[in-house]
């Protein structure tokens, strides 16, 4: 087992594993147990009361987070040619059709969300398992899959983002950088958390929202109180 460094012992001091904080006590505290040189991520996971193997559990959506992600989410376009125009005014960082499907069937994801029109999607259904298990694959329930693509770009742009529950019932999402105030990151935190509980599911039973965890990139995770809303 590696040996905590002084920081991280530091850090893990400072969290009380026995406590639920609130939302505005994780942000504070999450700023100084961050320790890293760089400008960490924050990421919150939510354990959810659902079954996703049951078409009626599963828990997917997008949502607009106030203050955005602080990174800077590559967008690619595909869309016909007199949508080209549109697409790269609206901020896109890759824009065409036919180069890149050839390029994404030859491996290249370099990419963080793809935006395209509805003719268009027959042509990426033999790219699924390239874009599929990377989560790329567009989808008209998240605005990804629509004629208005510049409004579709300048989302994601914004800090439009995409999440699903994993097949473990979890969760997992971007709500900010380290370098974020302590109330944007809880803004940021109570939006997605109040667009979740929103989307409980009917056929759910029982306790929907079992646990929040609070992180950035190499902090000990914070929990937090589910009674959020």
């Amino acid at each position: 087992m590696a040996r905590l460094t002084k920081k991280q012992k530091e850090a893990r001091a400072k969290v009380d594993k026995n406590k639920l904080y609130s939302l505005e006590e994780a942000s504070a505290l999450l700023k100084e147990i961050t320790y890293t040189k760089f400008d960490a991520s924050v990421d919150i996971a939510v354990r959810l009361g659902v079954d996703p193997r049951k078409a009626n559990q599963m828990v997917r959506g997008v949502v607009s987070l106030p203050h955005g992600t602080g990174k800077d989410m590559k967008v690619l376009a595909l869309v016909t040619p007199d949508k080209e125009q549109e697409a790269k005014d609206a901020g896109a960082d890759y824009v065409g059709l036919d180069e890149y499907l050839e390029k994404i069937k030859n491996g290249w994801t370099d990419v963080d969300v793809i935006v395209t029109m509805p003719a268009i999607m027959g042509k990426l259904g033999p790219l699924g398992r390239v874009l599929g298990p990377r989560g790329l694959m567009p989808n008209p329930k998240t605005g990804t899959v629509t004629m208005d693509v510049a409004k579709a770009v300048a989302e994601v742009k914004a800090g439009k983002i995409d999440f699903r529950v994993d097949k473990t019932g979890i969760v997992h999402a971007p709500i900010g950088k380290a370098s974020f105030s302590a109330d944007k990151l809880m803004e940021n935190a109570n939006e997605l958390l109040t667009t979740l509980i929103k989307m409980k599911p009917v056929a759910a039973k029982g306790v929907y929202v079992k646990s929040i965890f609070m992180s950035s990139t190499m902090s000990p995770s914070i929990s937090i109180d589910t009674k959020i809303g």
